[in-house]
């Protein structure tokens, strides 16, 4: 059984790797093959029968395996057609829809307003085809006077935030995309997450009009469950307004971390103590307890309860209904629904009779999500908390002799240190070396002691409870911003490739033997290949570019035989989010990169030099060459000039060339930042690219007049993301490019690029991509005017991924 499940997980999770489904005919085919190896297995292939039982043994083991992988394989599949064949068409993105439906999620708030999600019941608009589950915003109203501009899809000023609520039946109008985020390397996959969580459109509420409750309420089981959720939110933010941890709080009792901030979450993952401000297996698995022993205790003093029921069937009861209805309350999540599963199939076992291992409930644990979700062998959440499980499992399981409770905790807390190691490098290239010191005291802290009186102050209209949990969780976090603040509180490195998981995880395996075992360090030689295994960088007068897909924004990394530059940071999302931080850094960290040797930050705008503080905070930059004015957020420990044509260094036998602004330009100030953009040509024995930044006509022409030999390049970072203030012909001819990148946001709000740019490009017979269709471009310039090109998008694709029309 522990065999088939697993390989049923495996046949969904090769499901996810496809760029496309299996055809029908072919999960068709599988199908028949998964019923005739199940007839066979049952009737026609009885071990007594055989001649040798040895054979007949693995022969059926074999073909069960084959038929459990098919199965998961037509499992996954079939949920996915159902799911993608639910869908926005492409003619109906950007366009006003009339609709009906529920708020079918407690309403998130944001920056600038409140997101949920929602119910479509009814489509109101003739012709329109809207997916049953889509996600909305509503933005707030902005004052008059106010800049309009930095969002288009803004409500009215009379329009107000607070007013959905979760249960509730509205007619709205909205404007809706398919989901589509930005694929990089190392980064995450939104259209992936989209998909796993249903959300089949994300959009916004258009205007007041057509805006119209219909009902209070409208009685379901999940909608309930939303509704309570949301009085929950709303008492803890009321008792802890303006404290700043209560995010926290709204975390360890209800799932929701929105509202952590960057900085805290920085602290749980540098001292890996993030698996505990959510809701992890270890606080379901306490709570369950806590009713257990309640029940329990209270039970057995009953003689006719106790003639009626069992004292400990009763107790593990009562143990499965707190762990259901605090997994509902946490919104259902893996770690949740693992445990979840875990104690109803203890329960289950228990009330039948039956003996179980551990092996075997989490196995039956494990195919039940898989089933219930064929998605969530996509969360890293999903390897992690099976992982630690199962490592716990094998390392203290079946040992001889039992030890004290204080190396009981300190084996387990080595357990799984190193257990999860591997995978914790595989998917996020970093661990916390720091990891079982603070665990050690936030394990305890947070489940026993911050967790417990925040939910009886959630759920009872008590404030003491709520307050004393947040003073508790002050003095944890005091300390674990000390051990934060530690130098080598976390291992960061490369991201390795997926197959030197294996070797790794037979160390661990090696490593974790029972005492006795000869040799168990030669475990450690298992990690060889997931450490010791680093990209290749260029070689000498080589290098790679990489054009990362930010959205409507600009980020480049060149990368030498022994230097690293970064051009552009990205825009800026919001107060808590950034491409620096999301996008650059993880690409630089999974890279292996560990120092920025040239930062240049072309200019003021948002979208270029929005990540520009998370890239100096998260990494080591050598120095700092931008436009910015005097008075810019910049570090006073950073090493920084200003750039300007003339400017020149190099690096590795790679020529980098400013060629603009003109140092004087400094002195006007009237010139707006776009025609101050540092313009940087970098130069290989490979070919050169030409990075322009937002600069427009006039700053062409003077490049023309000043710089015209300088100017040619075999690739161009398209100016101004294809605005058509910038693209002269002249300007094109002079560069004569044989690739042009547009670097732009799905749908964005300018229009980039400007069909009329677009085609002046594809006149020069230039080999054309955008950031939007092609995710991030790597090219590797790696001899004589050969330039080896990867479209992430397409060389990566994925069947949820939406397929673009050539652009050649």
């Amino acid at each position: 059984m522990i065999l088939a499940a697993l390989m049923f997980v495996f046949g969904a999770w090769n499901v996810q790797q496809l760029a496309q489904l299996p055809s029908v005919t072919w999960l068709t085919c599988a199908f028949f093959i998964v019923v005739a190896i199940s007839v066979a297995y049952s009737r026609f292939l009885p071990d007594y029968l055989s001649p040798n039982y040895l054979s007949s043994k693995v022969l059926k083991r074999t073909l069960l395996c084959i038929a459990a992988f098919l199965l998961g394989v037509c499992w996954a599949s079939g949920f996915a057609y159902w799911r993608m064949n639910d869908e926005l068409p492409h003619v109906w993105e950007q366009k006003d829809i009339a609709i009906e439906g529920v708020v079918a999620s407690m309403p998130e708030a944001t920056e600038r307003g409140e997101r949920f999600k929602f119910d479509v019941e009814k489509i109101l608009t003739t012709g329109a085809i809207v997916p049953k589950h889509i996600s909305l915003n509503q933005y707030r109203a902005y004052s008059h006077g106010g800049n309009r501009d930095s969002n288009k899809d803004a409500v009215d000023d009379a329009a107000e935030l607070n007013q959905f609520h979760a249960g509730e039946r509205w007619s709205l109008v909205v404007r809706l995309k398919r989901p589509h985020g930005t694929v990089n390397p190392h980064g995450f996959d939104f259209e992936s997450w989209a998909l796993a969580e249903n959300i089949r459109a994300t959009g916004s509420i258009k205007s007041k009009a057509g805006l119209k409750k219909i009902d209070d309420f409208v009685w379901r089981s999940s909608y309930v469950v939303e509704q309570f959720r949301e009085q929950v939110q709303k008492r803890i933010t009321k008792v802890l307004a303006g404290k700043p941890y209560s995010g926290v709080i709204q975390a360890l009792v209800m799932g929701d971390d929105s509202q952590i901030s960057v900085e805290d979450w920085q602290v749980f993952l540098r001292t890996g103590t993030s698996h505990l401000m959510s809701i992890s297996g270890l606080h379901i698995t306490m709570l369950a307890g806590l009713a257990f022993g309640f029940v329990s205790f209270f039970w057995r003093r009953s003689h006719q309860l106790v003639m009626k029921l069992p004292t400990r069937k009763a107790a593990t009861f009562a143990g499965v209904v707190v762990a259901l209805t605090y997994s509902l309350i946490a919104g259902f999540s893996v770690p949740s629904q693992r445990t979840f599963y875990m104690l109803l199939v203890f329960s289950v076992a228990l009330w039948s009779g039956r003996q179980l291992v551990i092996s075997q409930v989490l196995a039956i644990a494990l195919l039940i999500v898989v089933l219930l979700d064929p998605w969530a062998v996509s969360s890293p959440g999903f390897w992690l908390s099976f992982g630690a499980v199962a490592m716990l499992a094998y390392a203290l399981g079946g040992r001889v002799g039992q030890a004290h409770w204080f190396q009981a905790a300190l084996k387990t807390q080595y357990a799984v240190t190193i257990g999860m190691l591997p995978l914790l490098l595989v998917l996020f290239g970093q661990a916390s070396v720091i990891s079982p010191i603070a665990n050690a005291f936030a394990i305890p802290l947070i489940s026993f002691v911050v967790t417990p009186l925040a939910l009886l102050g959630s759920f009872l209209p008590i404030d003491t409870p709520l307050n004393l949990s947040y003073e508790a969780l002050e003095v944890g976090m005091l300390a674990l911003k000390w051990l934060n603040q530690l130098p080598a509180a976390i291992w960061q490195q490369h991201e390795p490739a997926a197959w030197t998981l294996i070797p790794a995880m037979l160390g661990v395996l090696w490593l974790l033997l029972p005492r006795g075992f000869p040799m168990r360090w030669m475990g450690l030689l298992g990690f060889l290949p997931i450490l010791l295994l680093v990209p290749t960088r260029p070689a000498l007068g080589d290098m790679k570019v990489t054009v990362l897909d930010v959205g409507q924004g600009l980020s480049v990394v060149v990368q030498t035989a022994k230097h690293n530059m970064v051009y552009d940071s990205g825009p800026k999302y919001n107060e808590q989010s950034d491409a620096g931080s999301r996008i650059v850094v993880p690409f630089l960290h999974g890279e292996g990169i560990k120092k920025v040797d040239g930062f240049v930050v072309s200019h003021n705008d948002i979208d270029h030099s929005g990540g520009m503080a998370s890239v100096l905070a998260l990494m080591t930059v050598t120095w700092l060459d931008s436009s910015l004015p005097e008075d810019a957020d910049i570090p006073a420990t950073q090493r920084k000039m200003r750039c300007f044509a003339g400017q020149h260094w190099v690096w590795d036998d790679v020529q980098f060339e400013m060629l603009h602004p003109r140092a004087e330009s400094y002195d006007d100030a009237n010139i707006k930042d776009n025609d101050r953009s540092c313009v940087l040509k970098v130069t290989s024995q490979a070919g050169s690219v030409l990075l322009t930044g937002d600069i427009e006509k006039l700053d062409e022409l003077e490049l023309i007049n000043l710089e015209a030999d300088q100017l040619k390049s075999d690739v161009i970072v398209v100016p101004h993301h294809g605005s058509k203030t910038s693209s002269t012909p002249d300007f094109i001819e002079a560069v004569a490019p044989r690739v042009s990148i547009f670097t732009n946001g799905y749908l964005n709000r300018f229009g980039h690029p400007k069909p009329v740019v677009f085609e002046r490009y594809r006149a020069t017979q230039s080999l054309l991509y955008r950031s939007d269709y092609n995710g991030a471009i790597e090219m590797n310039f790696v001899s004589k005017r050969n330039i080896q090109i990867v479209s992430w998008r397409n060389q990566y694709k994925r069947y949820w991924q939406d397929s673009f029309e050539p652009l050649n």
